[in-house]
């Protein structure tokens, strides 16, 4: 599914309560962009029975009392198993997601701090990291530009 498509979808299943089709159509540049900067345009999520996503804390090797929590993207259905024994676990499951709605979702999902795709199947070293921070930083310069008031010429009158 293009990204054109995801972000149809994100509005079409957006709450009808007159803000958040508008936030999601006014935020679309920035989940693009980063979307483009990705392999693939969907990656499997690995969520509980309940369908909350599974989350991962990190920590710092050099300094172990900083860490970070992270939510895996995975290429394909077999690479769970090389971050998380948690794929073998029966409660646990892979859901497939599209890439525009991972990154949507990442904005919602508080305790998160970034969300790790996986680039190459069968492999962990080639990554790409969108952290929540950066991704509200872009979606705040889309607001900004949407906001932002239109040049009036001088001479209208």
């Amino acid at each position: 599914m293009d990204l054109e498509a995801q972000i149809q979808l994100l509005i079409d299943n957006a709450p009808r309560d007159g803000i958040t089709p508008n936030l999601i159509s006014a935020i679309s540049p920035a989940l693009k962009a980063l979307a483009q900067k990705l392999r693939y345009s969907q990656y499997y999520i690995l969520q509980s029975s309940e369908g909350n996503w599974v989350l991962t804390t990190l920590s710092n090797r050099t300094n172990p009392g900083m860490e970070k929590r992270v939510v895996y993207a995975f290429p394909t259905i077999q690479d769970v198993s090389l971050i998380s024994t948690a794929g073998l676990d029966p409660q646990m499951l892979t859901k497939i997601v599209p890439v525009t709605h991972i990154l949507f979702q990442l904005v919602a999902l508080e305790p998160v701090d970034s969300i790790v795709f996986l680039e190459t199947p069968g492999q962990t070293t080639h990554t790409f990291e969108v952290r929540r921070s950066e991704l509200e930083k872009l979606m705040q310069q889309q607001l900004r530009k949407m906001r932002s008031p239109k040049h009036i010429p001088p001479d209208i009158a």
